[in-house]
C-alpha cells in the first residue's frame, strides 16, 4: 500500500529556482540550436560540393559526432579542454560549446537533405533572370530549404530542450540539476521529480503547438 505523504508546499516555495531553471534550460537549446545551425548549414555545402576532401571531411565530423554519447562529450569537452590548454570556457559556456556541436552534426543532415530537395527548376529560374550564386543561394536555395526543413528544426529543438538535461552532470543549474538540488535539501523526491517532469512536459509541448504554427504559416505561403 503507497503511504506517501505529498507536500507540495516544498514546491512553492522554490517555485522561482524551479522557473530560473527552466528558463536556463530554454536558453541553452535555442542558443545551442543557432549555433548548430550555422555548424550544419556549412557542413551540408561541404557535403554536397564537389571537393571529396569537403565531403569526406564534413561525413567525417558527422558521423564522429552522432556515434558519440552526448554525456561523454559534455565531459570531454568539459574535463578534457582544460587538459589540452583550454582554459577560457565556463561550464556554461563548454555545455553550449558541446550541445551546439552535437546539434549541428544532426542539422547538417537536415539541412543536406533540404538541400537536395530543391526542385532543379527554381535554380533554372533564378539563372535565367541573371541572378548571381550568391543571390539564388540568399533569395531562393536557403528560404525554399529552410521551408522544407522547418518541421525537423522543430523536432531538434525540442530534442535539445530535453538534452539540457544533462547538463546537470557538470552542476549547471538548470531544471534537473534543481530538482535533484531540492529533493536533496527537502527529501521530497516524489515532488520535486514530478514538478520538473511536468515543466519538460508542458514546455516541450508548448515548443511544439509554437513551431506547428510557424509551419502551417509558411506552408500557406505560395
Amino acid at each position: 500500500m503507497l503511504n506517501y505523504n505529498f507536500n507540495w508546499s516544498v514546491i512553492w516555495r522554490n517555485w522561482d529556482k524551479f522557473l530560473d531553471a527552466l528558463l536556463l534550460g530554454l536558453g541553452l537549446a535555442v542558443l545551442s540550436l543557432i549555433i548548430g545551425c550555422v555548424i550544419g548549414l556549412l557542413l551540408a555545402y561541404a557535403r554536397t560540393s564537389n571537393s571529396k576532401w569537403l565531403q569526406w571531411s564534413s561525413w567525417a565530423y558527422v558521423e564522429l559526432i552522432r556515434n558519440t554519447p552526448l554525456l561523454l562529450l559534455i565531459f570531454m569537452c568539459y574535463f578534457g579542454l582544460p587538459e589540452l590548454g583550454i582554459r577560457f570556457l565556463d561550464k556554461i559556456e563548454s555545455f553550449i560549446l558541446t550541445l551546439s556541436l552535437y546539434a549541428g552534426a544532426y542539422m547538417a543532415e537536415v539541412f543536406r537533405s533540404g538541400l537536395t530537395s530543391i526542385p532543379k527548376q527554381y535554380v533554372e529560374a533564378a539563372k535565367s533572370i541573371g541572378m548571381r550564386p550568391w543571390q539564388r543561394q540568399r533569395w531562393v536555395v536557403l528560404p525554399v530549404m529552410f521551408r522544407i526543413t522547418l518541421p525537423a528544426i522543430s523536432n531538434n529543438l525540442i530534442s535539445l530542450f530535453k538534452d539540457t538535461s544533462l547538463a546537470a552532470a557538470i552542476a549547471i543549474p538548470e531544471l534537473t540539476f534543481t530538482a535533484r538540488q531540492v529533493n536533496a535539501n527537502t527529501y521530497r523526491v516524489m515532488e520535486a521529480w514530478l514538478t520538473a517532469s511536468a515543466l519538460y512536459l508542458v514546455t516541450a509541448y508548448a515548443i511544439a503547438l509554437m513551431l506547428r504554427a510557424l509551419e502551417r504559416r509558411y506552408a500557406s505561403i505560395r
